[in-house]
């Protein structure tokens, strides 16, 4: 439940920190779907930030839990189990921050629709599908969230949370190494 909570409180500062900044998570969104580098829509003020990142980590970990139950891959399954792990830390991490660089963490917001809808997706597909679909899903939710860290540890607005993501950032790339090393053929 505290994960739960921990991964909500990090969606909705997001969701109120992109309004802060004028930038919607539909526009966000689209230029990530459409393959618009994910660094060119990336904020950099603490309240885009922190609305983002608890996006990116709400979504790891809804979607991890999932494959915890979902997938047939005991790889798939171990993998997604680190995921609920590590983005419930780095959840933590920007909470951390952001108090300590004087900002009162909004409320979480709801995922935006396209992360909504990718979850939707996996939650109808089974077996082998949901392990291909889930490793796809996540090889692009890390490229998008290694770019909004490693984006924000170089331009961002509040140094607390530059420090954090700064230090998320490497995390955030260990695990797009290791699911591109799982990815099928």
């Amino acid at each position: 439940m505290k994960t739960i909570w921990m991964a909500a409180a990090a969606a909705g500062a997001l969701g109120l920190t992109a309004c802060a900044s004028g930038m919607d998570g539909g526009a966000a969104s689209s230029a990530m779907a459409s393959g618009a580098p994910a660094a060119a829509t990336a904020p950099t003020s603490a309240a885009g930030f922190v609305t983002e990142a608890a996006r990116s980590d709400m979504y790891e970990i809804q979607s991890s839990q999932l494959a915890l139950t979902k997938a047939s891959s005991q790889a798939v399954k171990d993998f997604a189990q680190q995921m609920v792990r590590d983005h419930t830390n780095s959840t933590q991490m920007v909470m951390d921050a952001a108090r300590s660089g004087g900002m009162t963490p909004p409320p979480p917001p709801p995922l935006d629709a396209r992360r909504a809808g990718m979850l939707d997706q996996l939650r109808s597909a089974s077996g082998a599908d949901f392990d291909r679909m889930y490793l796809r899903q996540q090889l692009m939710a890390h490229q998008e969230a290694l770019a909004l860290h490693s984006g924000y540890a170089q331009n961002g607005d509040n140094a607390s949370l530059r420090a954090a993501a700064g230090k998320i950032a490497p995390i955030v790339q260990q695990h797009l190494t290791h699911v591109q090393q799982m990815q099928p053929g």
